[in-house]
């Protein structure tokens, strides 16, 4: 029997209330909220008497009908659609009594737990997950309660935190328990992004076996992201290639990602304009995101009017332009130089209403200092510093680098001081610039002094800093720093680049220590990186007069299989090593590889090296490919290796192949060979076989001498007269 205002009414919206989602308890906390901030004026919306009703405690049914007491109007419940309250044809209508102001309403039992309740607890436990120290028995514990959403909150706060380990175990552990949708993908993509973690990225996108999931946009863009901003474009355009074979259909998002990446490629305008026909051809426009992208990309090649015509064209088609697009245009002209464009840029901009800010009045400074105007550069220093844009260390470190190029390293000198007494917020790019401009003048103690205060007076380091001061100790031959400097690299995690290898392997080079001068170029290559060629040949040649020929060839091999394009001289060196060295397995495959690029007298003395010491199977592949590029075959050859295949008779096939390819074209044994084939023939089988084939050879030599009148075929003609007689 209901005691509170008789609400039987509300027994046909019992199944409609116990399939509310959450979200909608918390549309209507929300609109409840709304109202008690509102209750005070004196306009009364006509859901106000709602206010009376407690959330998640709604009386129980009456058993009698569905008729309000007291004749109260019908009220709409706040979560359904506002007009007449449908989805679809069927109406639900809600009563609610005036009585119920000040009653106590007994608890109803719409669902077996409440829409609150079972928010609280999953509020609950993600909460318990953020703070666990545990997390693999904190998910455990928790794991019926959350939901994807919930998982997803989770891998967020994590990664806004940066502590990486926690966003791999979580998504692990997602993975495993099979709990994951596409914005999970999404967000666990985009932090392998910031910790430039692209393999585990890779992995993850590989490992995606639903088709629907691996072109879905977001994921798609996140992981082309990913890949673009850790250097890896050309792999991230064959990834995009094989994307839209299995249904992807790219966004403007997705283009201005890649075209991202074209800034920093050697063909990337090339690239772009690819990126750019597709993008039109598929029907979207180019926005000003997309002219932003490509009047950097003309900027980063050194495209200085490609740069002003895209951003002629941009104001063309009404896109009005922004601090970014004048900054973009800005910098293409610093790389061009050409100051007085710059300057009347910066006039356009201001007529235009837009207020130069600090990026655009940086990016002059660079205009100036790269032109080499150093009075006007410290002219515009000096508005920076009044400006209060001058608060970090990049306006300074323009000015001095510049000066240090130009060969004015007291003036560089000057301004690093000045920084430095003005306490000017460093990240160590200062010293960077310094000790670099040190080291390329010679002045080693300098740079090294520096580099030590460095490290007395920072704790922080990133990947520049610690080649920098790895540069100064390797030029100052300073063994002991530069196992320091690596330990801290080790220590930090941060993964060496490309200078990283190229610095220690000059230095190993010069301190003669080559055995780990090659362990550096192995591991620089199996990190991918591309190998430096003068480095490399310089490294062959060492490790070939310190007698290590194994090594000195597995760095050509890397070379030759890092670099396409290599010095045609490379293999002749290096198969000169390895036949000097008696290494002719390896020798032949330098030749079958690179026939045409080796000189004749190298390739004549493989062949005489190979003929005598190689492989007998391949005796008869060296000659004919000897005789193929047009060199005559020495006579000395074919003895040494006649001598060898009759040496061991179960080579006679080779032996007779040799000698029938001899009389096609236009080879004699010279008459030792032929009196030890004479005398041998026995070994191989009948001896009129041999014969019949030597006096086939002197038979076509004896045609072609009497053509001519030369001395030779007369000298010939009388050999032959007695060759018939023998």
């Amino acid at each position: 029997m209901l005691t509170c205002g008789g609400l039987a009414h509300l027994q046909p919206l019992r199944k409609h209330l116990e399939r509310l989602a959450w979200n909608n308890v918390y549309i209507l906390n929300r609109w409840r909220a709304k109202q008690l901030r509102t209750s005070k004026s004196d306009w009364q919306p006509r859901h106000a008497r709602m206010l009376s009703l407690p959330f998640g405690s709604f009386p129980p049914p009456s058993a009698a009908g569905g008729v309000p007491a007291g004749g109260n109007t019908p009220l709409p419940c706040p979560w359904l659609p506002c007009s007449t309250h449908r989805k679809s044809n069927h109406r639900f209508d809600l009563y609610v009594s005036k009585t119920l102001v000040g009653t106590t309403v007994f608890s109803s039992s719409f669902d077996k737990v409440s829409p609150v309740s079972t928010f609280s607890a999953r509020q609950a436990a993600v909460a318990e997950v953020k703070e666990s120290a545990d997390l693999e028995a904190s998910l455990s514990r928790v794991k019926e309660i959350l939901r994807v959403q919930d998982l997803n909150i989770i891998l967020r706060y994590f990664g806004e935190l940066r502590r990486w380990k926690e966003v791999n175990q979580l998504f692990d552990w997602m993975q495993k328990a099979e709990m994951l949708n596409f914005a999970s993908y999404s967000s666990f993509i985009k932090y392998m992004r910031i910790s430039r973690n692209t393999m585990k990225a890779l992995q993850v996108y590989d490992s995606i076996t639903d088709k629907s999931t691996r072109v879905n946009l977001s994921i798609c863009n996140s992981i082309l992201g990913c890949m673009v901003q850790n250097g890896r474009f050309k792999s991230s355009m064959k990834l995009f290639s094989k994307m839209k074979d299995d249904g992807l259909l790219p966004d403007l998002v997705t283009y201005s990602t890649l075209l991202a990446g074209c800034g920093k490629e050697a063909d990337g305008n090339a690239k772009a304009i690819e990126l750019v026909r597709e993008l039109e051809s598929s029907g979207f426009n180019k926005d000003a995101v997309i002219y932003g992208s490509l009047i950097a990309i003309c900027a980063s090649n050194n495209l200085c009017k490609e740069a002003e015509e895209y951003f002629k064209q941009m104001k063309v088609e009404c896109c009005t332009p922004n601090i970014f697009h004048y900054s973009s245009l800005l910098n293409a002209y610093s790389v061009s130089r050409d100051y007085v464009k710059a300057e009347q840029l910066i006039r356009n901009m201001k007529s235009s209403g837009i207020v130069p800010n600090k990026v655009i009045l940086t990016t002059l400074l660079k205009v100036y200092t790269r032109g080499g105007l150093f009075e006007k550069s410290r002219e515009l220093l000096a508005e920076l510093e009044a400006l209060g844009y001058a608060e970090d260390e990049m306006p300074y470190c323009l000015l001095m680098d510049n000066l240090a190029k130009a060969g004015r390293m007291g003036e560089a000198r000057e301004v690093f001081l000045k920084m430095k007494e003005k306490r000017v917020k460093s990240d160590g790019f200062a010293y960077s610039i310094m000790i670099s401009a040190f080291c390329r003048v010679g002045l080693l103690q300098e740079a090294r002094q520096l580099a030590k205060d460095f490290e007395d007076n920072y704790e922080k380091y990133d990947l520049v800093m610690l080649n920098t001061l790895l540069r100064v100790y390797c030029n100052a031959g300073d063994m002991e720093s530069v196992r320091k400097m690596l330990k801290k690299m080790d220590d930090l995690a941060i993964t060496p680049d490309w200078n990283t290898f190229h610095i220690l392997i000059k230095y190993f080079c010069r301190e003669k220590l080559f055995h780990l001068a090659y362990q550096t170029i192995e591991d620089m290559h199996s990190k991918g990186h591309k190998l430096n060629e003068e480095l490399c040949l310089s490294l062959i040649l060492r490790l070939a007069k310190a007698g290590s020929f194994s090594e000195s060839f597995s760095v050509y091999n890397m070379l030759r299989y890092s670099n396409r394009n290599v010095c045609k001289s490379l293999h002749e060196t290096m198969l000169n090593i390895l036949v000097e060295a008696g290494l002719l397995k390896d020798a032949y495959v330098v030749v079958k590889d690179n026939m045409e690029k080796i000189s004749t007298p190298s390739f004549e003395k493989f062949a005489a090296s190979f003929t005598k010491s190689g492989n007998i199977n391949l005796i008869n592949d060296v000659v004919k490919a000897f005789h193929c590029l047009g060199h005559n075959v020495d006579a000395e050859i074919f003895r040494v290796a006649i001598s060898r295949y009759i040496g061991k008779p179960e080579k006679k096939g080779l032996l007779l192949s040799l000698l029938k390819w001899m009389q096609t074209h236009g080879y004699v044994v010279d008459s030792s060979s032929r009196r030890l084939l004479l005398k041998n023939s026995h070994l191989f089988g009948q001896k009129q076989v041999i014969a019949e084939i030597l006096s086939k050879q002197y038979v076509l030599r004896y045609k072609e001498a009497c053509k001519g009148s030369s001395f030779e075929g007369e000298i010939f003609r009388s050999q032959f007269t007695l060759h018939r007689k023998t």
